[in-house]
């Protein structure tokens, strides 16, 4: 073996049998023989002729050799026994020595009787050499003995074991070892032997023929010098330095080598020695022995014997049993060197490794000089596993000489591994002397002259080494308990449970409490503990108090100056497995706890600890020590050495606490004097004024950030307690075991805790370090704690918080995160149920938002088992950005309210711009495929080849501890995403897929973003594949939890032929594991694939219906855009069925098509008593008919949604109403409702929920003019697993528009062709025909001059300027004009002019390379809108499979462009028209791009560009909105006013029916007190009496109308009076016949002989009659007192078109040309002027074509009163001043606006709007 002794040793040692070999030559390490053979050269001169020959043997002079025959040559024999080392030739069972002579001589060790033998050979002293080597033979005949080899270094005090004998088997024959010798110092090889005391008579030790090598250098002895002459009990170290002995081994060197600690060294690995450790009884057969691991004896295989802890190798060295007696009590006894004292501080930590099924128990104590009994500090019982085992037990200042032991015992049958290793001792060593130490911190000890700290001094602790720390301390100050309480008392007043308890040595309780105290170290020293057994319960208490002191805080002292504070020190130890806790309070009343200064919880290790406490009171105190029950006995908390210093005792006593607390009055803060307006806040800083709004919004706007100051701050680690702003909602009065919120450290657990929250903050990693936490030992099951932040002002639109929680435990409750708009909160993040034992991250996207309060709620679980924790809180990102006044660049988008953001923040579903400008759906027109998931999946598909579907969810996720709270796109429970369900009846490994739409290969810089949500522990796996022609390409995948909040994700998109994006999620291997998607975001360089095929040229066949028109069953013909349109145009329904039109389900659903995005559906059925549906239909009431209802689904959970659709209907009537029969009971549950979905708008109008009885019921819904609109059902769960709720018998009533009774167009911005049909507005001269009469194409020439509008139809020259376009200078080539194409087969053959005689503009590509882009821009900036300006042109594209790209951008004036519309592939031969919504919050100019494809056939032209009127005058163009009279009601949805006498009077008299709608019954108002006017009257609210037949007449007299109040609203005839006691009216016979019939006010009895004043309101005469009096009204009104209008006789009509000649119509249509050419003209040359109403409609969906219409519900502004003209419309004098401007040219009715109210919407995105479906074939329809 080699081995590395400090810096001085390298040797070897080897048991030898050599065997010569034959070889040509030898090595240099061997030696040749005479005979040619070769042996090592360790073999020389060894006394064995390994040569054959003796010539290994012949040449020894330079040799030192010893074979004993004549003596012991140079060595010396030293022995401490009455036996040594003789000379012997035989003795009792060995007799011949290594050679097998039996006259030679070798040297034996006799033993001595009932007595240790040891004896030492010591060679001569050598020089330093590194070559240097000794071999001997030895006998080991003895199982209670052994042979050493030592060396000794005398100048470094060292003596190091290098051999020994017990490491080899005893095998009872000679043996030869070599050991080799490498040394920097002079040494000395000492050969020891050792026999126990209970040796038997034939054991024999033995040893014969030593050699040492030429290499050992014997030192000269003129060299050596004499040694010095130290003075009794000094010592002598190496470099002739005396020291006192009582510094050797004192844990700190003394000599200059430190040969004074070379015998005791404070660390030893066992690796160079045994370091002074030794077995006490060596050779008894019980030993422990030092080796290594494959020298511990072959019996213990079946354990694995452990590696070296020191190297973790097989060669490193240790310390084990060696079992070699059968005796049945053996003890071994390891003992260490003797250290002279110890430090208060000292520590003692080693490894330990206790192994096997019968391995015993060991002690470890501590054996002090002078007495007789040992103090054990550790012990070990049984089995510990086959690791080594770290311990450290703590020694203390130990005052006098001692000695560590371990002692093994063994029970008979010893089984097992136990070993030692790598003992280190720390912080032993007493201070070192100084000349001086600081004198304000410190004390200068008397004798040993080191320095101690001022806090030391009297604190029953000997620090200084001589006890100088310790004198003059005042006895009253200090305890040790050595002699009882001293001035400490039990608390008697029963503020505690039981006693603290005055004991010695270890407490009666195993592993618990300390083995010895703290004062003397010893068993034999006194300490105090709470006994945490039987009798004692869980959290009782012990109380100790000290005595009384006076207050530290003086009267006219200024602390300040005080170098002495008065400070409590006390040791404690607090170990064991449910130990609780231990307090310090100071109180300065007799009773209570005062006030907490200091407390610790749970296990500290079984070690004494120091604390010290500096005390602070104006007023006398006492300190009390209370310590805690835990809930098992292993529990018992210790107290020792209690001191103070600097602190004066009280001779009083303190006072009773007061019964009534005394009133605490804080003086008011001075608020600084400011002018700050109100709205503001006031800064710190004088004269300083911020708005509220600027306050708690991350920023600090005050100079001295005043502002943030009583606010939340950004980071919150907890550390030191700082909670940071977060309040708990809980009273400051709580009860101590309520459930609550608290800043803790992890060193505060006790047993019981130690698996529900976590030892380490997240900050620190440390149990130092601070969290919150929300215990569960407190409170009771489903109890919840609120953590808050103050109220937020505003955050930036990148705000996010970011926290790291910890939930563990069997039985943990939950976490939220909720958001906290004044008294209304929502979750927006939770987790649930036990998460393992970590640190979790959580992140929770706040956004843009306004005053708000962020909460953490925990709520407790069932039982204590698992706290709620978090730490790390940060708010990332969250102050509001600033105002800049620099302009955006071109990368950036300028938001409307001028705010510049970048490009990439365009589109994403967050609202950067904090108007919400950045996502207007007109701005975000060029991201094709974005998708919220709000109600649908847009153009997203789910596929068929998959397991299961994604579905669409709002809130959490089914499975509890997985999945979001909410969605990203709003980030609240009633937002949408997409996900994927991961529980029953899915299994692992089904997967569910989606695909995208269809995307071109020309697109450009392509990334798609989404959002996805990942947690849960049994996660699957989401992957996104490019597909293209049925091949997949892996773009991401993700596996496993990916945190429990949304993450960004982004992938860049190329390809080289047309491809799609498919999402693939995978189930994983438990429940637990739902995949969420929300938010796809396409960016605009992503384009779709043309969809358009190439125009089919051949001719149909015979008998079919002509291009652009379908066939109906009946072989009619009808247009495509007569489907869907209430008429029924073939005359058998086929353009109707589809539609989702009337049906009773009979024979199917009529075209009312189910959701695939919902989780169950609409079903069609039969009735069924036993079921949860219907027993029986509507229909045909029985239970064959047939209706549909929602299912109930194995799976169904609460809250769940079907829908059911019709197709999109063209437009209706005004007077169109929807019918059904609905069936809702408690078995057939639900809730149904109507929705109705437009272009711009989803409402509600109409819902029902609960029980509406076991029947079915009807209900009629008005609907009104609309166009383009879908009709939904919506039915919703009401409880999981339920359904039943039912429709039937839908029917669409006068629904068909009817042009002939023209009443209003959808939207007051249509145009009325002269057919009299209504057209959208920007379809008005967009060189197509709409109007069936063209009138919408007639007087374009005010389009056609309006700037950036142009036909081409020019020179070639001309035409920039003309058409105020501009080639770009930026771009690779320019656009050109023609009249045809140059390459023949690519491009138009003519323009789109009627008769193809023009001009159009084009690419010429034939020239170009792919990818080249020509640019052409207007030159003048149209105003800034959003959704208002329209573009119209005609565009070519046809040639190639290859074609490029055409694109349309507003660009703003920083240069940012933003794509409006893109077209790419084969459009077919022919022009195709575009109609774009141009859009732009800055005023912008529009550019064509045109992109070059793949071949010279790639020509892209141009023709008829315009635009709207909209586009150059600020807002949108409509007409003047109608004004109604104050005494005129104007009807809802059609533009007309009738008097408001007709309202409700059961008469339809608006065309729109909308005057009897929501009449009420009663007129509301509470009546006055009725109790001063006679009988007869009635008593206005001023005290008025009026006769009380002024009551319920319709005609309000009281100053307030309040004589109509609570009166029935009844229709009766002339003369009858209207009675609120009565269900109808009184007749005119009733009225006074001296009898009363109306009560309370006689009013039929009233005024019967008189006329009240202005009882005809001057509209007529009165007379009194005999049944009072009674009105004569002039023409024109009627009713009891000449109130109403009176209405034209039935037989005449309101005018209709068709009542007119038709002359006159056509004069007024040239009239109204004639004033609609003056309107624009005056519009035009006021330089876009605002001259009429404008309004904004809402945004509107994108397609190929857009069809925006006006918003019905949007109210209509006044104009300004001056004379004016709007373009297209009819100018028409009205009531007002100047012109008002109609679109109804030929109407005489005045035209009203409409008036929708406003609904509660259930989504907030348009709903079931699908781009064509590009991939039919493989994915399934998602439309509902």
């Amino acid at each position: 073996m080699t081995l590395l002794l400090g810096s001085a040793w390298l040797l070897s040692a080897l048991s030898l049998v050599f065997t010569p070999v034959t070889a040509g030559a030898c090595l240099s390490q061997e030696f040749s023989c005479s005979q040619g053979l070769c042996v090592p050269e360790d073999c020389v001169c060894d006394f064995t002729d390994n040569c054959g020959d003796g010539s290994d043997e012949e040449d020894c002079s330079r040799y030192k050799m010893c074979d004993f025959e004549e003596g012991f040559c140079d060595l010396i024999q030293i022995s401490e026994t009455r036996s040594g080392w003789i000379r012997m030739t035989e003795v009792p069972g060995l007799k011949y020595n290594h050679a097998n002579n039996t006259s030679a001589h070798f040297l034996s060790l006799l033993p001595v009787r009932e007595n240790t033998t040891i004896a030492d050979l010591n060679s001569p002293v050598f020089l330093p050499s590194q070559t240097c080597q000794m071999s001997f033979y030895h006998y080991v005949g003895a199982k209670h003995g052994g042979v050493q080899v030592i060396v000794q270094v005398h100048s470094l005090g060292q003596s190091t074991e290098v051999w020994n004998c017990s490491s080899q088997p005893q095998m009872e024959k000679w043996l030869q070892t070599v050991i080799k010798f490498s040394s920097n110092h002079t040494f000395q090889v000492v050969i020891r032997g050792q026999l126990s005391a209970d040796i038997e008579a034939s054991e024999v030790l033995a040893i014969d023929d030593l050699s040492f090598s030429p290499g050992c250098v014997t030192v000269p002895e003129s060299s050596v010098p004499p040694p010095q002459v130290c003075p009794p009990s000094w010592f002598a170290c190496g470099s002739g330095e005396c020291i006192e002995e009582s510094k050797v081994c004192d844990f700190t060197p003394h000599c200059p080598h430190g040969e004074d600690e070379a015998g005791c060294p404070s660390e030893c690995d066992f690796e160079g020695g045994s370091c002074g450790w030794y077995d006490l009884t060596l050779g008894d057969g019980f030993d422990w022995v030092r080796g290594s691991s494959v020298e511990v004896p072959p019996h213990y295989y079946g354990h694995p014997p452990p590696l070296d802890h020191s190297t973790n190798s097989t060669e490193g060295h240790f310390m084990f049993i060696l079992k070699n007696s059968s005796s049945l009590y053996p003890t071994a006894v390891l003992r260490g060197p003797w250290f002279k004292e110890s430090a208060s501080g000292c520590t003692m930590t080693f490894w330990h490794y206790n192994s096997g099924i019968s391995v015993g128990a060991a002690d470890m104590y501590v054996r002090m000089n002078g007495v007789q009994n040992i103090t054990v500090i550790w012990r070990i019982l049984y089995d510990q596993g086959t690791h080594w085992n770290q311990v450290t037990v703590q020694l203390g200042r130990i005052t006098q000489p001692f000695q560590i032991a371990l002692a093994k015992i063994s029970l008979g049958v010893f089984d097992g591994v136990s070993a030692l290793d790598d003992i280190t001792f720390k912080n032993c060593s007493m201070p070192p002397s100084v000349a001086e130490c600081p004198a304000h911190t410190h004390f200068h000890c008397v004798h040993t002259k080191a320095c101690v700290e001022h806090l030391q001094l009297c604190d029953l602790v000997d620090h200084c080494g001589d006890g100088s720390d310790e004198e003059g301390c005042s006895p009253e100050l200090q305890c040790n308990f050595e002699h009882g309480l001293c001035s400490w008392k039990q608390e008697q007043s029963g503020g505690d449970v039981f006693d603290w308890t005055h004991t010695r040595g270890p407490t009666p309780s195993f592993n618990t409490g300390p083995w010895k105290d703290h004062t003397l170290g010893t068993r034999y020293g006194h300490y105090l503990y709470i006994e945490s057994s039987v009798p004692q319960e869980f959290k009782d208490t012990a109380v100790l108090l000290s005595r009384v002191f006076q207050p530290t805080l003086q009267h006219g002292k200024d602390p300040a100056k005080s170098r002495h504070h008065c400070v409590f020190r006390f040791h404690y130890h607090m170990f064991g497995s449910h130990v609780f806790c231990l307090a310090v309070y100071l109180r300065t009343s007799a009773t209570g706890r005062g006030h907490m200064l200091w407390v610790r919880y749970g296990d500290q290790g079984n070690l004494w600890h120091r604390k010290t406490l500096y005390l602070n009171s104006a007023r006398p105190f006492q300190i009390l020590i209370e310590g805690t029950v835990g809930d098992d006995f292993n529990g018992d908390i210790a107290i020792d050495d209690l001191s103070f210093l600097n602190c004066v005792p009280y001779d009083g006593e303190l006072p009773k606490s007061n019964t009534t607390s005394p009133a605490v009055t804080t003086p008011a803060p001075t608020v600084p004097p400011h002018s700050c307006p109100d709205g503001q806040f006031v800064c710190g800083s004088h004269g300083e004024c911020v708005a509220n709004s600027k306050v708690c919004d991350f920023r600090q706007d005050c100079s001295d950030g005043s502002d943030e100051l009583n606010c939340v701050k950004q980071q919150c680690d907890f550390e030191g307690g700082d909670t940071c702003g977060w309040q708990s909602v809980d009273s400051t009065l709580v009860q101590i075991h309520v459930f609550r919120w608290s800043p803790v450290q992890g060193e505060s657990i006790h047993d019981g805790e130690l698996y529900h929250r976590p030892i380490n903050d997240h900050t620190l990693g440390s149990p130092e370090g601070w969290y919150m936490c929300a215990d569960s030992s407190n409170g009771g099951y489903g109890q919840t704690s609120d953590l808050q932040t103050p109220v937020i002002s505003s955050t930036g639109p990148h705000c996010t918080l970011v926290f790291w929680y910890h939930m563990s435990g069997f039985t943990v409750g939950s976490l939220q995160v909720l958001l906290k708009y004044g008294n209304v909160s929502h979750e927006v993040w939770s987790q649930t149920g036990n998460q393992g034992n970590k640190w979790r991250r959580g992140e929770v996207f706040l956004g843009l938002s306004n005053s708000f309060q962020v909460v953490f709620r925990a709520k407790r679980g069932i039982s204590y088992m698992g706290d709620v924790v978090i730490d790390d809180v940060s708010f990332l990102h969250c102050s509001p950005p600033l105002p800049s006044d620099q302009p955006c660049t071109p990368e950036q988008y300028t938001c409307a309210n001028g705010r510049c953001i970048p490009q990439d923040n365009l589109c994403d579903f967050i609202n950067h711009c904090s108007d919400n400008s950045d996502e207007e759906p007109d701005i975000c027109k060029g991201f094709s495929g974005r998708c919220s998931f709000e109600f649908d999946l847009c153009s997203w598909r789910q596929c068929r080849q998959d397991n299961f579907d994604w579905l669409i969810k709002a809130g959490s996720t089914p499975t509890a501890g997985t999945g979001p709270s909410t969605d990203h796109t709003l980030r609240d429970p009633s937002g949408h995403y997409l996900y994927l369900e991961s529980s029953f009846p899915q299994a692992a490994g089904d997967t569910a897929r989606i695909s995208g739409p269809l995307l071109s290969r020309r697109s450009s810089q392509c990334k798609m973003r989404f959002y996805i949500h990942m947690s849960g522990d049994g996660i699957g796996t989401l992957s996104v594949f490019r597909k293209s022609e049925g091949d997949l390409h892996l773009l991401m995948n993700l596996t496993g939890d990916q945190g429990n909040y949304w993450q960004m994700r982004e992938i860049l998109l190329s390809h080289t032929r047309d491809f799609q994006v498919m999402f693939e999620g995978k189930v994983g291997r438990s429940p637990k594991g739902d995949i969420c998607l929300d938010d796809i975001i396409f960016s605009p360089g992503c384009l779709l694939a043309s969809t358009a095929g190439v125009e089919d040229n051949t001719a149909p066949p015979s008998g079919s219906c002509p291009s652009g028109f379908l066939t109906c069953e009946n072989g009619r013909c009808y247009a495509a855009g007569q489907s869907c349109d209430f008429t029924d145009d073939c005359g058998d329904g086929t353009d109707e069925k589809d539609c989702g039109t009337s049906c009773t389900f009979e024979n199917g659903r009529c075209g009312w098509k189910s959701s695939l995005a919902d989780n169950f559906d609409w079903t069609l059925g039969v009735g069924s008593v036993k079921s949860i549906r219907p027993p029986y239909d509507h229909t045909l009431t029985n239970e064959n008919g047939h209706f549909v209802y929602l299912e109930a689904t194995p799976v169904g959970l609460k809250g769940d949604k079907a829908h059911i659709r019709s197709s999109v209907w063209k437009e209706s009537s005004a007077i169109c109403k929807l019918s059904f029969s609905y069936y809702i009971s408690h078995k057939a549950s639900g809730t149904i409702r109507l929705l109705i979905k437009t272009e711009n708008d989803l409402k509600e109008v109409w819902n029902k929920t609960g029980h509406q009885g076991n029947k079915w019921n009807r209900a009629e819904i008005p609907l009104r003019k609309l166009r383009n609109f879908e009709v939904i059902f919506e039915g919703i769960r009401l409880r999981d697993v339920s359904g039943g709720a039912a429709l039937d018998d839908l029917e669409y009533v006068d629904c068909a528009p009817n042009v002939v009774d023209l009443v209003s167009c959808p939207a007051v911005t249509d145009f009325v062709c002269r057919s009299g049909h209504c057209i959208e507005s920007h379809l008005v001269c967009d060189n197509k025909a709409d109007c069936a009469d063209e009138s919408d194409e007639m007087d374009c020439n005010y389009i056609a001059g309006l700037p950036g509008a142009c036909n081409f139809n020019m020179d070639e020259t001309q035409w920039e300027e003309t058409c105020q376009l501009s080639q770009d200078a930026d771009d690779d080539f320019d656009w050109r004009i023609g009249h045809q194409t140059e390459t023949p087969g690519a491009g138009p053959h003519a323009d789109h002019s009627p008769g193809g005689g023009g001009s159009f503009l084009y690419i010429h590509s034939a020239t170009q390379r792919e990818g080249d882009v020509a640019k052409v821009t207007t030159r003048s900036p149209f105003l800034a809108s959003i959704s208002l300006c329209h573009l119209r042109f005609w565009f070519y594209m046809h040639g190639s499979d290859r074609m490029g790209t055409l694109k349309v951008y507003t660009v703003g004036p920083s240069g940012t462009s933003l794509l409006m519309w893109a077209a790419t592939g084969n459009h077919g031969n022919q022009w195709t028209y575009a109609n774009v919504i141009l859009s732009n919050p800055a005023p912008f100019r529009v550019t064509f791009q045109a992109e070059v494809g793949g071949d010279m056939w790639t020509d892209i032209a141009l023709d008829d560009i315009s635009y709207t009127a909209e586009c150059v005058v600020e807002g949108a163009v409509t007409p003047r909105p109608l004004t109604c009279g104050v005494d005129q009601y104007q009807c809802a949805y059609s533009f007309q006013c009738i008097p408001e006498s007709w309202r409700c009077d059961g008469e339809l008299d608006c065309a729109d029916r909308s005057d009897e709608e929501f009449c009420p019954t009663v007129v509301p108002g509470t009546l006055p007190p009725q109790d001063n006017c006679p009988v007869g009257y009635y008593q206005c609210s001023n005290d008025l009496c009026l006769p009380s037949i002024l009551r319920c007449d319709g005609v309000p007299d009281c100053p307030d109308g309040e004589d109509e109040y609570s009166c029935p609203l009844l229709k009766c005839e002339l003369g009858e009076v209207v009675c609120e006691g009565s269900p109808g009216c009184i007749p005119i016979q009733k009225r006074c016949d001296r009898f009363t019939d109306c009560l309370p006010f006689h009013s039929d009895e009233s005024s019967c002989d008189d006329c009240p004043p202005l009882y005809c309101l001057d509209r007529g005469s009165c007379l009194v009659e005999k049944h009072g009096p009674v009105c004569i009204c002039y023409p024109g009104w009627t009713g009891n007192r000449c109130h109403l209008k009176e209405k034209p006789s039935l037989s005449t009509s309101s005018p209709k078109p068709e009542d007119t000649q038709m002359d006159a119509v056509y004069v007024g249509i040239a009239i109204g040309l004639l004033l609609l050419i003056a309107g624009i003209a005056v519009c035009v040359l006021a330089s876009y002027k605002k001259v009429c109403c404008l309004i904004k409609p809402k945004p509107m969906d994108y397609g190929v074509m857009d069809n925006p219409s006006f918003d019905c519900r949007a109210e209509l502004p006044c104009c300004h009163e001056r004379q004016g003209g709007c373009p297209r419309d009819n100018p028409r004098r009205s009531d007002g001043l100047g012109l008002s401007i109609s679109v109804y040219p030929w109407r005489r009715e005045v035209e009203q606006g409409s008036a929708w109210k406003d609904a509660k919407l259930s989504f907030s995105n348009p709903l079931y709007n699908y781009p064509p479906d590009v991939n039919s074939a493989v994915c399934k329809s998602s439309e509902a």
